[in-house]
């Protein structure tokens, strides 16, 4: 896998500056997360994503996380 030096960023810049981060995604369709000065992640757009999901697809991920993080609280509402 091939990318420049411009679609690298750092785990701090990362988390102190995801904002400007997005842009570069925006930008370069991809960029790389270093930790420890080795690829950690990589970051998408989503719909520079190279897994090819259909829009249902996106729907039921997205859904799933939003279960997983607050079953608790839907589990209290319905009783």
């Amino acid at each position: 896998m091939e990318f420049s030096t411009g679609q690298i960023v750092s785990v701090t810049e990362a988390n102190q500056n995801f904002s400007a981060v997005a842009r570069k995604v925006d930008a370069c369709g991809r960029v790389f997360i270093f930790r420890n000065n080795r690829p950690a992640y990589v970051l998408y757009g989503i719909e520079a994503c190279p897994l090819d999901l259909t829009d249902d697809e996106r729907i039921d991920v997205a859904m799933r996380r939003v279960m997983k993080r607050y079953r608790t609280a839907f589990e209290e509402l319905s009783t």
